[in-house]
């Protein structure tokens, strides 16, 4: 067995302890102070310098050098009522580590063990990124990178991970190129005119403007769009009325744009929006159409792409590193690979024995812990062969 994966094994209670204490007490973006507490406690315990960034967030450094390569965790938990009734499940009402950025963290915190543990022949420096707010736009990724995260020292490269519920426990899946989609909110108050449902000649009828403006929109998708580029435009939510006879003065609709393509995402908004107030005009309404600008489009850098495949292959062997089918998913982590190259990969988490579990962002989700060693050997293989690269 490799011997940084044997360190990782040995590390395995630490790492679980970790996880459970982060996932028992889970907060929201950007309202992470005690799990900033927390990290900053364990790294204190290792010896590691760190400071704070982006108020709730961390930078830890580990060895010296000018080669300096950056690993990322998140740290933040979702609005979700936890129904996994785990020993260990979250003590805070409404709020849960369904994302399994509990398990990012204490994965990164058991590689931050095993790297300080061979902090003397580290052939540069690694910077450790505990980053807050990964699931609310701006997306905490946005403010590290403006508070300085890339820079004194500057790495060369960074990579993150995410668990994975579709693949099975200890498996790496990464993709070369597009990886997940740029994702951005929609939002649309549309004006009519209120009346008696028994007259509509009266009134401007905004549920059935709606109504149209929900298929024209799709449209856009099928007829604006190269078929052969991946979009999606959905509509998530429509509220308007409160009885049977009257025909309601407002409807209030939210849905989501995604994309791999910059330029696509550019053309299309202008088009939701002047379609929309178009479409409205046509029926005598009005239509105010706010469009949230969220994360941008993952995309891994070849190069760190190959080498975080080989480092895995090398840990894992040939059969433990399959392709990651992109995903239209949003992940901020898209910020970092706009300054320097970049790749993010996916940790299997499914237990050995289900042929499948609980989703991402679901009350029930419930990763396996056994792949937590393995996640904390990768990220610290890939630090350490990184560094000795004469590439």
């Amino acid at each position: 067995m490799n011997d940084i994966m044997q360190s990782a094994i040995e590390r395995t209670s630490q790492i679980i302890e970790d996880r459970r204490h982060i996932h028992r007490n889970p907060e929201l973006s950007f309202q992470e102070h005690e799990t900033c507490a927390y990290i900053s406690r364990r790294l204190e315990s290792m010896n590691i310098q760190h400071s704070i960034i982006a108020k709730t967030g961390i930078i830890a450094l580990i060895g010296s050098g000018e080669r300096c390569i950056a690993l990322r965790a998140d740290i933040d938990a979702l609005p979700i009522e936890e129904e996994t009734n785990l020993e260990f499940a979250s003590c805070k009402k409404g709020i849960m580590h369904a994302c399994g950025h509990d398990a990012h963290t204490a994965m990164l915190l058991g590689a931050a063990s095993i790297l300080k543990e061979r902090e003397q022949s580290l052939k540069g420096t690694v910077k450790l990124l505990f980053q807050p707010g990964e699931e609310k736009v701006p997306g905490g990724a946005s403010i590290m990178v403006a508070e300085g995260a890339l820079e004194n020292p500057k790495p060369d490269i960074i990579f993150g991970q995410h668990v994975y519920p579709d693949a099975p426990c200890g498996e790496v899946q990464i993709s070369i190129g597009p990886t997940m989609a740029s994702a951005d909110e929609l939002y649309w108050t549309i004006h009519g005119k209120g009346a008696h449902a028994a007259q509509p000649h009266q009134g401007i009828d905004p549920i059935l403007i709606a109504s149209e403006l929900i298929l024209h929109l799709q449209s856009l998708i099928t007829k604006s769009r190269n078929p052969l580029l991946p979009g999606v435009l959905g509509i998530t939510s429509i509220h308007g009325g409160s009885a049977t006879n009257i025909i309601p003065e407002m409807v209030e609709m939210k849905g989501t744009l995604r994309s791999f393509d910059p330029e696509w995402r550019e053309k299309v908004m202008i088009m939701i929006k002047e379609h929309s107030e178009q479409l409205c005009a046509m029926h005598g309404a009005t239509c105010e159409v706010t469009i949230l600008r969220g994360y941008p489009a993952v995309h891994n850098h070849e190069g760190a792409a190959t080498f975080a495949i080989n480092t895995a292959k090398g840990l894992f062997g040939e059969a433990g590193v399959t392709n990651f089918e992109p995903k239209m998913w949003g992940e901020d982590f898209a910020y970092y690979g706009q300054h320097i190259p970049a790749a993010f990969w996916m940790l299997g988490v499914r237990p050995h024995d289900q042929h499948s579990m609980p989703g991402l962002h679901n009350a029930k989700f419930t990763p396996d812990e056994q792949a937590l060693p393995y996640g904390a050997a990768m990220m610290s293989k890939i630090a350490i062969d990184w560094l000795e690269n004469n590439e």
